[in-house]
């Protein structure tokens, strides 16, 4: 497996794995959140926004993305944001093909991402995901990388 910068050709099966990924995460988020909360984020559907997101995320050049291949396949991508004023990278985004899932891939990319956060003199590295049932795997992800988890609590009102 190597690990590569990403480059905008690459676009098109990076928006196709990242759906193929998530929809089974979004099938079971759903339900799990206030109806009201889950339309005011989702209005078009789950896939564009996501889709929306992933464009602006690869398109930014302040989030520096890495991709995972074997044989030329995309397995999965990252991308990584840095908050120099907390000393701090963030693991912004990550997606592993589920055809590539329990591979290593998420774990591949992680470490690339932690040598290139340690690399930039940081000293502490955030990410962050659900806690509905279709995010345990990435929990589980994040946890067995030595990830603690930290309390927050996230609160939404109807108006």
């Amino acid at each position: 497996m190597q690990i590569e910068p990403y480059k905008p050709a690459d676009e098109a099966a990076v928006l196709v794995l990242s759906l193929r990924a998530w929809a089974p995460v979004f099938e079971t988020m759903e339900p799990a959140v206030p109806d009201y909360v889950y339309r005011a984020f989702y209005p078009q559907g789950w896939a564009t926004r996501q889709t929306a997101d992933i464009g602006a995320c690869l398109a930014d050049p302040d989030v520096p993305v890495f991709v995972a291949r074997e044989g030329g396949v995309l397995l999965g991508w990252i991308g990584l944001r840095t908050h120099l004023e907390d000393r701090m990278g963030e693991v912004y985004i990550l997606a592993v093909d589920p055809a590539a899932q329990r591979r290593g891939v998420a774990r591949a990319l992680m470490d690339h991402a932690l040598e290139i956060f340690r690399s930039a003199g940081l000293e502490i590295v955030l990410v962050e995901t659900g806690d509905d049932p279709g995010h345990a795997a990435s929990r589980a992800t994040y946890e067995a990388h030595g990830f603690e988890r930290w309390p927050v609590a996230r609160y939404f009102r109807k108006l």
